[in-house]
């Protein structure tokens, strides 16, 4: 089963929050058509940036094995070493040259880019759980805004004044800063502007920028993955002009651009979503949404019969939509109920295909549930934190607003779907599928307020690797081994670039994992901390080598690719029970790196895994998991309570209180 979660997000990227001030040349521009006005057109660096490099072959099997040791007795490791050694001399190094010719072919792109497309699209599990995640806003900071209708109505005027910006090339290009004072001013600006686009991410380069792909951002709108036999696609189209709606599963769509592309007013937007939250309509008996819970094949073959019962022009409406705004009946009780109802929800409530889901509880309470397939955290982040930005500092409402005078019951479509027996037998079966999945998800959400960057920065510590190796210690302390963890990290920095993977499970991790869990009393406490300062240097180390495209797995997932596309036999490493070990990442892991989010999360990515979303803030650690049965959740919670508290013993000089697993 392949891995599907969170990017990593790009380390240090730009602070967007609540009290970040907005920089001179993006400033927001009022109630209007865009949330800023960038000098230096959207996409000027999209041509030149750098290519994804196909990492050597030789550094690809020192990484993995480096990878595997920790997860490999003697023996084992030995016949992995002898396996990949016969890959690096035969078979691998002919696979390697052939991705190299063909990626000198493909200048336009990446390596992997296909291939990830493809990997995606062409897996049959369910989207939900499966490859979905979710991020969650904080509450808009006026409390009186978190009122469900405005801040529906200020969240989809931002995110439509969003998309406006994007179409017009007025959003600020997406740009890593290493050195803000120099790159991120207004003179920097007035000057890159004029360098031309095939030489401009060299200018940035000079002055320590850089920017980032940004061709996953069309994708956003307009579009949802379209389930199809054997492999899905990808649709989008820009034309449309409408939202879609659900709201106690049943759906509505209305124009929020006008004849000439101009958003509609606010107040017309507040009338439409009052009159859709007034509908005092049943539940429908057999809810359609639940279809997208289905597994691929089976929701495909579902699909050609709506489509042949007369329903093609209602899932166009549908697919085509802007984006779904999900009005939920109710309030978030806490934030278990809140990870649960945005992951996943009832199953009538979300269309889980569309690019995203923005999801507004009756108190306001309100996330992004996205489609993977298109893209990575970099491109939903930013949208989210742009959303969140613009619609709690300039919004285009207040409580007080009235909506337009305006007949919201000819504004407003409601679809109905015709269903005949086979398909309302495919929406109870789908329903039950659902429900009987959703029963086995565990998840629950701890704090830890003893510290975080600030204090462990002063101790030259990565607060990172410190997470990492809290959940190391955890699993060691709860179930007595280390396994397959996975940490995503964007390679955003080169022209469609995607992800790859951190291994966060080392020789060094495990050694001091067990010193900390098996044998606290037989170190000093300054030995505790020179084996933890191993550890951050060492992750540091991977995410450096990740982020510029040299990890292996990427690698090792496109060679493999290629065999499978040319028909040439599987090699031995990929049926070496050690790479199907390494493959099976029971920790599963993602860092949200933004003031804006309060919380993120997604389910297990193997049965026996645990789903990890965690983030490190100024003085706190949040961490969100998952967990299917056969591991508790809750426990291993504690567990990494236990650790960071152990740690942080360490580092404060006290001994290390020993605790029975």
């Amino acid at each position: 089963m392949v891995s599907r979660l969170l990017l990593r997000l790009w380390p240090g990227g730009p602070a967007i929050g609540p009290g970040v001030p907005r920089r001179p040349l993006s400033a927001g521009s009022g109630p209007s058509q865009y949330l800023q006005r960038s000098i230096v057109p959207t996409m000027h660096y999209q041509d030149s940036l750098p290519r994804l490099p196909v990492p050597k072959l030789e550094d690809t099997i020192r990484r993995y094995l480096s990878a595997q040791k920790p997860l490999l007795d003697d023996g084992q490791f030995r016949k992995t070493e002898q396996i990949c050694k016969s890959f690096e001399n035969g078979s691998g190094k002919e696979l390697h040259e052939q991705l190299v010719a063909q990626d000198k072919k493909n200048k336009h792109t990446s390596y992997i880019s296909g291939p990830w497309f493809d990997m995606y699209l062409a897996a049959r599990d369910p989207v939900v759980l499966n490859f979905n995640p979710f991020i969650a806003f904080h509450p808009d900071p006026k409390s009186e805004y978190n009122d469900q209708v405005t801040r529906a109505t200020n969240m989809t005027m931002s995110a439509i004044r969003f998309l406006k910006t994007f179409q017009a090339s007025l959003l600020e290009p997406e740009v890593f800063h290493l050195n803000p004072d120099k790159s991120d001013t207004d003179t920097f600006k007035r000057l890159i502007r004029f360098v031309p686009p095939s030489l401009s991410w060299y200018g940035a380069y000079l002055v320590n920028a850089y920017p980032l792909d940004m061709s996953q951002y069309f994708r956003l709108f307009n579009s949802t993955r379209i389930p199809k036999p054997g492999q899905d696609e990808l649709f989008t189209d820009d034309k449309a002009k409408h939202l879609l709606v659900l709201r106690k599963g049943h759906f509505y769509v209305f124009d929020v651009l006008d004849k000439d592309g101009n958003i509609v007013s606010a107040a017309e937007i507040k009338a439409h979503l009052k009159y859709i939250l007034s509908d005092n309509s049943p539940a429908p008996e057999f809810p359609v949404a639940y279809l997208t819970s289905e597994n691929r094949d089976v929701w495909a073959e579902l699909r050609q019969k709506l489509v042949s019962d007369g329903n093609a022009e209602t899932l166009w409406k549908v697919d085509s939509a802007l984006f779904c705004l999900c009005l939920d009946g109710f309030p978030i009780k806490d934030l278990v109920h809140l990870s649960h109802n945005m992951l996943h929800g009832d199953g009538t409530n979300r269309w889980f295909d569309k690019s995203f889901n923005l999801i507004i509880a009756k108190d306001g309470t309100a996330a992004l549930h996205f489609e993977h397939a298109w893209g990575d955290g970099v491109a939903v982040l930013r949208f989210f934190n742009e959303v969140f930005k613009d619609s709690t500092q300039n919004p285009a409402i207040t409580p007080q607003s009235h909506p337009a005078a305006t007949d919201s019951s000819v504004a407003v479509k409601k679809l109905n779907f015709k269903l005949n027996d086979a398909l309302k037998t495919g929406i109870t079966t789908a329903k039950r599928k659902f429900e009987e999945t959703m029963k086995t998800l565990t998840i629950d959400c701890r704090q830890f307020h003893r510290g975080g960057k600030e204090f462990l920065k002063k101790q030259k510590l990565s607060p990172d690797a410190v997470a990492q190796l809290a959940f190391q210690m955890a699993f060691l302390r709860q179930y007595g081994q280390t396994v397959a963890t996975y940490e995503s990290c964007s390679t955003a920095a080169f022209k469609h670039g995607r992800t790859e993977t951190i291994r966060p499970a080392s020789i060094f991790t495990k050694r001091c994992s067990e010193a900390f869990v098996r044998e606290p009393s037989k170190h000093s406490v300054g030995e505790l901390q020179e084996m933890m300062a191993k550890c951050s240097k060492y992750h540091g180390q991977l995410t450096k080598e990740a982020a510029m495209g040299q990890g292996f797995d990427r690698h090792l997932f496109a060679l493999r690719n290629l065999a499978a596309a040319r028909g040439i036999p599987l090699p031995e490493l990929y049926l070496d029970p050690a790479y199907g070990k390494i493959n099976h990442n029971i920790l599963s892991t993602s860092t949200l790196s933004s003031p804006t989010v309060s919380l993120g999360g997604f389910a297990p990515v193997v049965p026996d895994g645990f789903g990890i979303g965690y983030t490190v803030h100024d003085n706190w650690i949040g961490c969100n998991v998952s967990s299917y049965p056969g591991r508790n959740a809750h426990e291993f919670l504690l567990c990494v309570e236990k650790a960071l508290d152990d740690m942080f013993d360490a580092l404060e000089g006290k001994t290390i209180k020993t605790a029975s697993g």
